[in-house]
């Protein structure tokens, strides 16, 4: 039998508050990479300290994180919770929801903390004064979801085929194995007719002309539809696309599709 410890451990940082109005101390603070991870909440535990290594009590203080991309697009701004005033202890959750729909990336935090007097004291990452300490988001540890395929371009009908019709869609048999659900939601905009989602078990299709495609699921629409419509379908199969019965210029916004 193999024994693999696994360890559950705080993820604390130390930070210098600069309340005295000048460095005392010349080197690096809370200058270590920050690991978080999509798909699950991370609960991040700080420490506020002065520059003597001394607790900063946080009575009457409020302290907030910032986290933003390397384009300055922010992603969370939070309030942290005070678990022990004394010490200085705080701790924030970046949630799954905060970075679902960002990618795997590094990004930059900031801290500062808001006085009894609504005055605004800086912390740092280092003697120079940077602000921007960094924190990884990683998708190794919990993935997630794959990213949908959105389909919003349709051929108008031919003599073989009577739908507008999109481009074919991989089904991903290859990650599917012998089960495999697959999830599409159509946006509509006042579209009245038949949406038809059709499937092949051909491994090439491209340069063919003679596609055996068959019918998997059909959807009607009569126009006052106010919420997008999802359909489920179960199979392992090579390719989808989706037929429009009506011109779906302007009346069908986009169709998702998730294999």
């Amino acid at each position: 039998m193999q024994l693999t410890p696994r360890y559950l451990v705080k993820n604390r940082t130390l930070i210098i508050s600069n309340e005295v109005g000048f460095v005392t101390e010349y080197r690096p603070v809370y200058q270590r990479e920050l690991q978080v991870y999509r798909g699950i909440d991370n609960v991040l535990e700080f420490q506020v300290l002065n520059s003597d290594q001394k607790p900063v009590p946080l009575t009457g203080k409020q302290v907030n994180i910032v986290v933003f991309d390397s384009s300055k697009n922010m992603i969370v701004n939070r309030v942290a919770s005070v678990i022990n005033a004394n010490k200085g202890l705080v701790t924030v959750t970046i949630s799954e929801n905060d970075v679902l729909n960002v990618k795997q990336q590094y990004l930059h935090y900031n801290i500062y903390i808001v006085n009894a007097d609504d005055s605004r004291s800086l912390t740092y990452t280092d003697e120079h004064f940077n602000a921007n300490a960094v924190m990884y988001l990683s998708s190794t540890a919990y993935p997630g979801p794959r990213a949908s395929v959105v389909v919003d371009s349709f051929v108008p009908p031919t003599g073989a085929v009577e739908y507008y019709a999109s481009e074919a869609i991989s089904a991903e048999p290859g990650i599917n194995g012998n089960e495999a659900v697959h999830t599409a939601v159509v946006y509509t905009n006042g579209y009245i007719g038949d949406i038809v989602i059709e499937a092949t078990l051909e491994n090439q299709i491209i340069g063919q002309s003679n596609v055996n495609w068959t019918e998997i699921v059909r959807l009607t629409f009569i126009g006052n539809e106010e919420h997008p419509t999802p359909v489920n379908f179960i199979g392992v199969l090579s390719y989808i696309r989706v037929l429009i019965e009506n011109n779906p210029v302007d009346a069908i916004e986009k169709i998702l599709i998730r294999n």
